[in-house]
């Protein structure tokens, strides 16, 4: 196939593809402009290094495509380059430079980019978010005794038993090597350690085969801390508190939950007031 787009669906794609976010305004722009050069593998697009977008200043669409088959992305069964095929193009490339390859959860980047739309969320409504980080328990040990190809299994086992336990509106994540980050929007404080505790619970009630009839239990440690409300923070803030209870957690024994203790910081209608008022202005 020839690698340029033609000049219809290049017109069409800077005009139109995207206007859901400015992440896919940026990764069409640079599809439509890309004809002469090209990404150089899927592992530049789940960099996770900045920028947050698609980091190849040009892409070839033959290349393009090369990617979304070796990820296994089936395209929409219409006609090639009309606008609906154009479309799907860039959504499979924006979903699968956001997605960790090995387990399918959000990558480290889209992590940190609906971190800091939560904790902006938090500040300008005073609803609660809980952020939870876990590891799993002696992971080295497993690669060291089982190898490479057992401790991916785990994780990917891992991956799957943490995703059925929380909700669609929930993000989780594979922020690290065996390291996984959950965000959990409007959880109240009440649900928190049930949450956490159903997350630890559902890991260690799993036996991972690693091979023909060779089974592995895994545990995970987990730390949780909520957004401050009603307060400007900062996405980093809100992880090192996190992995600070992650941490307590390991130190105390491991295969275990360690939340934050809750402030009990109440905030008048007046003071609630302003802050809504200051937020106006500064998006004026």
């Amino acid at each position: 196939m020839d690698g340029a787009l033609p000049a219809g669906i290049s017109a069409f794609v800077r005009g139109n593809i995207g206007k859901r976010s400015h992440f896919r305004v940026t990764a069409a722009a640079r599809l439509a402009a890309s004809e002469q050069q090209a990404c150089s593998s899927l592992a530049t697009l789940n960099r996770p290094a900045n920028p947050a977008f698609i980091d190849a200043s040009s892409l070839r669409l033959d290349q393009a495509l090369q990617l979304l088959q070796q990820a296994g992305v089936a395209l929409p069964d219409v006609d090639s380059h009309s606008a609906l095929w154009i479309q799907g193009v860039i959504d499979a490339l924006c979903d699968l430079s956001s997605k960790d390859a090995l387990t399918g959860l959000a990558n480290r980047r889209s992590f940190e980019m609906t971190l800091e739309r939560e904790i902006d969320r938090v500040a300008r409504s005073g609803e609660p978010a809980l952020l939870l980080t876990l590891d799993i328990d002696h992971f080295k040990a497993v690669n060291d005794t089982h190898g490479h190809n057992a401790g991916d299994l785990v994780i990917q086992a891992v991956a799957r038993a943490v995703a059925q336990v929380v909700r669609p509106m929930d993000t989780v994540a594979r922020v690290g090597g065996e390291e996984f980050a959950i965000i959990l929007p409007n959880c109240a404080t009440a649900f928190a350690l049930v949450v956490a505790e159903r997350v630890r619970e559902q890991v260690a009630e799993q036996r991972i085969e690693i091979a023909p009839g060779q089974l592995l239990r895994v545990t995970v440690s987990v730390g949780g801390a909520f957004a401050p409300q009603w307060v400007r923070s900062s996405a980093v803030l809100w992880m090192e508190r996190a992995d600070r209870q992650l941490y307590r957690a390991k130190t105390e024994g491991r295969d275990r939950v360690c939340m934050e203790p809750q402030v009990d910081s109440m905030v008048s209608a007046e003071e609630k007031g302003l802050l809504f008022a200051m937020t106006q202005l500064e998006t004026e």
